[in-house]
């Protein structure tokens, strides 16, 4: 029973991610010489914690409430944000007010200008928005010089960075996407949670309509390789063509799809109608899925000189989180699988509250409701 409650705890805390990704904001900066332009991304649900945004506590913010704020978005954004140049400060300042919708909600966007005392090679960036109040946010950055486009992210461990575009090699950018491929599949929790629902029965048989142990590792390792593999190639197909701008579908339709995925994996393990056919499954929702990915790269953006080499980096990032998240899971559940805590704790208990995660996230997407906090 502790470790049902352990799990429920869990679930909890994954419950408050809603949206498709956690706690980012999206910083892009263009160096031309000595001057700087750019644009920076700060969700309003994370301006409202940091310096209170809904004037009438209505749980509504409108752009009336966020234009009497201007001033004080403004403030606490820039003074969280410090560029310099050969140990010379580039102020910054905020040009103008927008606000633009992402995968995730609302967000402020602030167009910035600056320069620095000479040319720019090395540009030194101090990030400190929001680590006051939510240690698990995320800067990520697009630095443009001339035709050379790099990324970094911005953590409270790593908040101070020194980053010379002009330098900046294909190969790095590649290595800077990989890592944030990585990232980004370790943050999708709607992701995570459909990959964990097709493995749970990995180490188990269906027979004479109950689940049983399977005989080898090399059999559940089989499973795994057919089901990830499945979905590699399905998410990526999709990802690249969305990407590229080939195909496109409504934001809402996607992260509703995703959801309802979730749902549907998670209720197959506790009313099996496909088990054998799972991998065809995860082809299936993975074109789905992969869409998600494309919504993230979208606004991460991709550098048109090394388009491709971005695109195939971001893709392996993604592979290589999934990897990591099989590579914890698989000796794990082949060393429970034995026993009744596997299949009625982990596998029907774990599966029930993926359900339930899933089923809210799907009510909020489809139908724009808040029902958490």
């Amino acid at each position: 029973m502790r470790i049902l409650l352990w799990l429920v705890l869990l679930f909890g805390y994954v419950l408050p991610a809603q949206a498709h990704k956690a706690s980012d904001s999206y910083l892009s900066l263009a160096v031309q010489g000595e001057r700087i332009d750019g644009q920076w991304d700060i969700a309003l649900r994370d301006l409202e914690m940091a310096v209170g945004l809904d004037a009438d506590d209505d749980a509504a913010i409108t752009w009336d409430e966020v234009r009497a704020r201007h001033e004080a978005i403004a403030a606490y954004a820039l003074a969280r944000l410090r560029l310099s140049s050969d140990d010379a400060p580039c102020p910054l300042r905020v040009t103008q007010h927008l606000v633009d919708t992402h995968t995730d909600g609302a967000y402020a966007v602030l167009r910035l200008q600056g320069a620095c005392p000479a040319a720019v090679t090395t540009l030194a960036i101090d990030y400190n928005l929001l680590f006051d109040v939510d240690p698990q946010h995320k800067g990520l950055l697009r630095l443009a010089h001339g035709a050379v486009t790099t990324s970094a992210i911005f953590a409270p461990d790593t908040r101070s960075q020194a980053l010379a575009p002009a330098l900046q090699s294909r190969w790095r950018q590649f290595a800077d996407y990989v890592r944030h491929g990585v990232w980004h599949i370790w943050i999708g929790f709607d992701h995570i949670l459909f990959l964990v629902s097709l493995l749970l029965p990995a180490v188990l048989v269906r027979q004479d309509g109950r689940w049983q142990a399977r005989a080898t590792l090399k059999a559940s390792a089989l499973d795994v390789l057919a089901i990830v593999t499945a979905f590699t190639l399905a998410h990526s197909l999709t990802l690249t063509l969305a990407a590229l701008g080939a195909l496109a579908l409504p934001s809402r339709l996607v992260e509703s799809a995703i959801a309802a995925s979730v749902v549907l994996a998670a209720l197959n393990n506790l009313w099996p109608l496909v088990h054998r056919w799972r991998a065809l499954v995860a082809f299936g929702f993975g074109l789905i899925h992969g869409f998600g990915f494309a919504s993230v790269l979208a606004d991460l953006g991709l550098p048109q000189g090394a388009l491709v080499l971005s695109l195939v980096g971001f893709n392996v990032g993604v592979e290589l989180g999934q990897l990591a998240i099989v590579a914890a899971f698989l000796p794990l559940a082949y060393l429970l699988r034995g026993g009744l805590f596997y299949r009625r704790v982990v596998m029907a208990g774990g599966s029930a509250l993926i359900a339930l995660v899933a089923v809210i996230w799907f009510a909020e997407r489809a139908l724009d409701l808040k029902l958490l906090a």
